[in-house]
């Protein structure tokens, strides 16, 4: 009888299917025992069979060693399958838990304990190996949660604790020492110190840090002692939102998982069908032998479970958002990532998005004789005491230009919706807007400039070569040149989007000053990266005026532009934009002013989200750093995300269709129907997923520039057209 089944297995054959759904269990503790008495059998049935006596003969079968060998290597994870497959059944539910069972137990039943012990030992092998390759997919995840340190030093009482980080309250001074890992959220309040942020940005060049900036836990401090306070729970980092927003989306179910598994309810049965049928009619039709009918019904049985076909969307989606987070880029679900791979256009904000949103002087325009230095020393000591952006960008620029003195200020004040005033060595000087020199009756149409500050080209320029864009034109008098601020300088540089601001004392202007907002150096490299892989439309929405806006869109490469628009009219653009590119608008911007245009939006990504809370919410995809570089590494990323998904898909489909065609042919074996078409598959798919993890962003050329002024865009455009 055993040599009647040698012979019937090596005529045809049968074949195992695909990865676990809910008998993982056995696939985990049974097979290195189960394999080891497959083996023993195979080993009594076909290299030593003087080896295997006949036990005893039940309804005329032979019962030797090597069939309690099959039978016990059945049996060690057979006992799970059996069990779920029983609950499969009792829930009508036709999953390859009861699959498998039935080709279990209809092997043992028909005399095929080899066939059976294959069956029951590759099925817990597969589960095994799509275990770990879904372990492997879910690494860089596993990464994240292991950044943050278990414990914390403290300041209580004037000592120091070693705490938990999970004891870390609200308000705790926390202790961070070089090398040492942040384990919470918090705000320096003292020391400074370089931190490498890049588990939370993604950022690789470590982030000068000091009294008041943010930190977050999971960085790492690599110079510097710094004390924090915390201003979240361990448990309510921003780390630990993003890792619990992370599995949470991993559990989303993209359309195309959705057509898998609407396809995999009509597949299996169709194939069971055919199955029941190859085991039945041709033995009862045109009397073949039922043994060798029975394998082949066996081997589409096995072929019938659609595994590798129904985890090769899953595997994919988690490989690339794990990746993805890895990355400083949180998708919140695979449908975002999969929509994102289909974007045809994308509409950038501008102020934050396109630009820094910091204010930064373009122009410095000494008057009456003074030199760029002495109006910035002057200015910086006025506005050295106010809290506004635009008093930061002068001093900064001051500073940057080596022009911050020590000049004694008295009888500084505040001129509310003016400037400001004070006294500099005893002399009362000025800083504020236009209107505050007007109302002192200052010939704002005649200010005298230096001759040697006008190019022959009478643009005003710095005569000691700065890289100021003075697009101002000076014009011939009998003390020189002179410029009509009135009526054509300042006009010119607030139609450029620029804040001016004028200097001078009760007796004379001493220059002006134009401040703008800051261009992102990274900004056009990566709109051009987006160009080249396959954006059709790049347009920038705005409610800044027209000429400012067409200058930045030129200096960034975009579209079009879009300006002057109210929150409404951006939602109505991106609306627009979806009617025209049926592929779908990704709409970029910070997450809380522009919330209900990223609403509307086919995909919605926040930039800057590390710090917060909303634009985590809102977005469908958040950019944790203020970087536009993960923007065409969010589009490449979704691009081979859904090309992966594809592939997977067609090529394990396609095996499995080739198998069920071959198999009632004899052409496939149980053994190579598992090894094929669920264990081969199965590890193949998640092999192809985890290419996604090597998709790294690429760093701007750009990125260590510093930034651009969005107006440098605008004067450069204005000299152009002049």
């Amino acid at each position: 009888m055993r040599s009647q089944q040698r012979a019937t297995r090596s005529k045809t054959a049968t074949n195992h299917t695909t990865p676990p759904r809910s008998g993982g269990a056995a696939g985990r503790s049974g097979p290195p025992s189960a394999a080891a008495f497959l083996l023993v059998g195979v080993a009594l049935e076909w290299v030593v069979p003087e080896l295997n006596p006949t036990l005893t003969t039940v309804l005329g079968a032979e019962i030797g060693v090597d069939w309690v060998a099959y039978v016990v290597a059945a049996a060690v994870p057979g006992t799970t399958i059996l069990r779920n497959g029983y609950y499969s059944a009792r829930n009508l539910s036709l999953d390859i838990d009861l699959l498998m069972t039935g080709g279990i137990l209809g092997a043992l039943a028909v005399n095929l304990p080899f066939e059976a012990a294959t069956l029951a030992v590759l099925f817990s092998i597969a589960e095994l190996l799509e275990a770990y390759s879904m372990d492997r997919a879910r690494g860089s995840l596993r990464e994240l949660m292991a950044l943050s340190p278990e414990t914390a030093t403290v300041r209580r009482d004037g000592e120091e604790q070693v705490v938990a980080a999970e004891a870390v309250e609200v308000g705790d001074r926390v202790i961070v020492r070089p090398g040492e890992k942040i384990p919470v959220d918090g705000v320096i309040r003292e020391g400074d110190s370089a931190i490498d942020e890049s588990p939370i940005t993604g950022e690789s060049v470590p982030a000068d840090k000091g009294p008041g900036d943010e930190v977050y836990a999971g960085s790492l401090t690599e110079a510097g002692y710094i004390e924090i306070e915390a201003t979240a729970a361990a448990t309510d980092s921003t780390i630990a939102r993003v890792i619990d927003l992370v599995e949470a989306a991993e559990g989303e179910q993209t359309e195309t998982e959705q057509f898998v598994d609407r396809f995999a309810a009509v597949y299996t049965p169709i194939i069971v069908v055919a199955a029941l049928a190859t085991m039945t009619l041709p033995p009862l039709v045109v009397g073949g032998p039922f043994t060798e009918w029975f394998v082949r019904g066996l081997t589409l049985l096995v072929i019938a479970c659609p595994c590798a076909f129904v985890i090769s969307t899953p595997v994919s989606v988690v490989s690339g958002l794990t990746s993805a987070a890895r990355n400083g880029v949180l998708i919140k679900g695979g449908p975002h990532l999969e929509a994102m791979g289909e974007i045809d256009a994308v509409a950038l904000d501008k102020t934050g998005t396109i630009t820094t949103g910091e204010l930064g002087v373009t122009d410095v325009i000494p008057l009456n004789g003074n030199t760029e230095q002495e109006v910035l020393a002057c200015a910086s000591a006025l506005e050295r005491r106010s809290e506004h952006p635009i008093a930061d960008a002068i001093v900064d620029r001051a500073a940057d230009a080596d022009a911050v003195g020590d000049r004694p200020v008295a009888a500084f004040e505040a001129l509310t919706g003016e400037g400001v005033r004070a006294d500099l060595d005893g002399v009362t000087h000025y800083a504020g807007k236009p209107a505050l020199f007007d109302d002192r009756e200052f010939d704002l149409g005649h200010a005298h400039v230096d001759s040697g500050v006008v190019s022959d080209g009478g643009v005003v320029t710095d005569r000691e070569g700065s890289e100021s864009a003075l697009a101002t034109e000076g014009t011939d008098c009998d003390h020189g040149q002179y410029l009509d601020l009135l009526n054509e300088t300042i006009p010119r540089l607030q139609a450029e989007g620029k804040t001016v601001v004028l200097v001078g004392t009760d007796e004379e202007l001493e220059g002006v000053i134009a401040i703008a907002d800051r261009v992102r150096p990274e900004a056009e490299w990566a709109i051009d990266r987006l160009r080249a892989d396959g954006i059709e439309r790049i347009v920038m929405l705005t409610g800044d005026n027209e000429r400012t806006a067409q200058a930045i869109g030129e200096q960034v490469g975009v579209d079009e532009v879009r300006a002057s628009l109210l929150p409404a009219e951006k939602v109505d653009a991106v609306e627009e934009l979806r009617e025209t590119h049926p592929g779908g608008v990704a709409m970029v911007g910070d997450g809380i002013n522009d919330a209900p245009a990223l609403a509307t939006a086919s995909v919605g990504v926040a930039m800057g989200a590390a710090g917060t809370d909303t634009a985590l919410e809102t977005a469908d995809i958040a950019l944790m750093a203020d970087d536009l570089t993960r923007l065409p590494y969010l589009s490449e990323l979704s691009t081979a995300a859904t090309s992966v998904i594809r592939q997977n898909i067609w090529s394990s489909l396609g095996v499995k269709i080739l198998l069920a065609v071959a198999a009632p042919f004899g052409y496939v074996s149980v053994l190579g129907a598992i090894v094929i078409g669920d264990m081969g598959m199965s590890l193949g798919v998640t092999g192809n997923a985890l290419r996604l993890a090597g998709v790294d962003p690429d760093e701007s050329p750009m990125a260590e520039e510093q930034p651009a002024t969005a107006a440098d865009a605008s004067a450069d455009a204005t000299t152009a057209a002049d």
